[in-house]
C-alpha cells in the first residue's frame, strides 16, 4: 500500500517473517513498537525502512485500506490495534487496541473529524489523540464491508445484516 503525502511516499508493507531484536532481518528499521508478533507491517517513507510495528490479535495483512494519512499522522491498522505515528519530525504518538480479534481497516472522515476502525467485531471511532469515543458491534462479524456515509457509519456483517452507527456516539441509526 503506498500513500503519496506533503513528507514523503509512504508504503506500508507485510513482514510476516520479521523477528524483533534479531540483527538477521531483510530490512533495519529505525523505530520498533513490539506489542505481540501475530501481525507485523512496516513502514517506508521514500523507500527508507522507518518502523516496524507487531500487534496482537488475528492475523492481518496489508491491503488498501490499513492505513490512513491526515494532518501530519499516519494511522495504521495492525493486528487488533490502531498506532498512531507522525513521520515528519519521528515520532510514535500512541497504540490502542480497537477490536477484540483484527482491525481490518481505519478510515478517516474529514467533514467530521472521525477516525474509524474496521473491526472483525467492533467498529469504533477513535479521537485524534488515541481514546476509543465509542465502539460498536453486531450480531455477526463484520466481513461485508465498511461505508462512510454523509450522516452515518455502514457496515455490514457476514449474514449481510446491515449496521448504521451515528458518528456521535454510536448508536444504530435508521
Amino acid at each position: 500500500m503506498r500513500i503519496t503525502t506533503e513528507v514523503g511516499t509512504i508504503e506500508l508493507v507485510n513482514e510476516p517473517v520479521y523477528s524483533f531484536g534479531s540483527a538477521d532481518n531483510v530490512r533495519g528499521y529505525l523505530f520498533t513498537k513490539n506489542l505481540a508478533t501475530q501481525s507485523i507491517h512496516g513502514i517506508l517513507l521514500n523507500g527508507e525502512p522507518v518502523a516496524v510495528l507487531g500487534c496482537d490479535g488475528s492475523g492481518s495483512v496489508v491491503h488498501e485500506h490499513s492505513a490512513v494519512y491526515t494532518n501530519g499522522f499516519l494511522y495504521v491498522a495492525v493486528g487488533n490495534c490502531v498506532v498512531c505515528i507522525q513521520l515528519n519530525p519521528f515520532a510514535f504518538k500512541w497504540s490502542v487496541q480497537a477490536d477484540t480479534a483484527t482491525c481490518f481497516g481505519v478510515y478517516f472522515e474529514g467533514h467530521r473529524r472521525a477516525l474509524i476502525s474496521h473491526g472483525e467485531l467492533e467498529i469504533a471511532r477513535l479521537s485524534e489523540s488515541g481514546e476509543v469515543l465509542w465502539s460498536a458491534s453486531g450480531a455477526d462479524i463484520f466481513t461485508e464491508g465498511i461505508s462512510l456515509l454523509p450522516e452515518c457509519v455502514e457496515a455490514v456483517d457476514f449474514n449481510g445484516n446491515v449496521y448504521r452507527f451515528n458518528y456521535e456516539n454510536g448508536q444504530q441509526s435508521t
